[in-house]
């Protein structure tokens, strides 16, 4: 396993909403993320669907980590999501960011949300890049 996936893993299993979602990091890679997780019934908004919030925030989880994984403290400013289909119980999603561009203030990613292959969700986000070490926030052995 790379050092950026362990890095990755380590840095969603610090999170409590991310565990408490069951969203889980399927591979990693310099400005590159991808994780999953299955839709259950406590996602469903009240018309049954997949709730919103759920797709936000696996995109959301993927583009942290990617904008985090090479060691630099980012911090999202702005995002846009398209939905562009609904999910239902059962479904396995994936999330996988990738960045864009990238300079010493900022950085810009999309991140495309899949089920078996089919657009869901599209997301784009910029994060300011702060210049700190994520080890100081985190911790270089916090386990995950």
């Amino acid at each position: 396993m790379s050092a950026l996936v362990d890095r990755a893993r380590r840095l969603a299993g610090a999170d409590p909403f991310v565990r408490s979602l069951g969203i889980a990091v399927v591979a990693a890679a310099e400005g590159r993320v991808e994780v999953g997780m299955e839709v259950g019934p406590e996602h469903l908004n009240f018309l049954g669907g997949g709730h919103g919030g759920l797709i936000f925030t696996l995109a959301d989880t993927a583009f942290g980590l990617a904008s985090n994984i090479g060691g630099t403290v980012s911090i999202g400013i702005d995002t846009h999501m398209a939905y562009i289909r609904g999910v239902r119980a059962g479904d396995q999603l994936s999330a996988v960011a990738e960045e864009i561009s990238r300079s010493s203030k900022t950085a810009v990613y999309r991140v495309d949300v899949r089920r078996d292959g089919e657009a869901v969700a599209a997301f784009t986000g910029t994060v300011h890049v702060t210049g700190r070490s994520v080890d100081d926030v985190v911790g270089p052995d916090q386990a995950p």
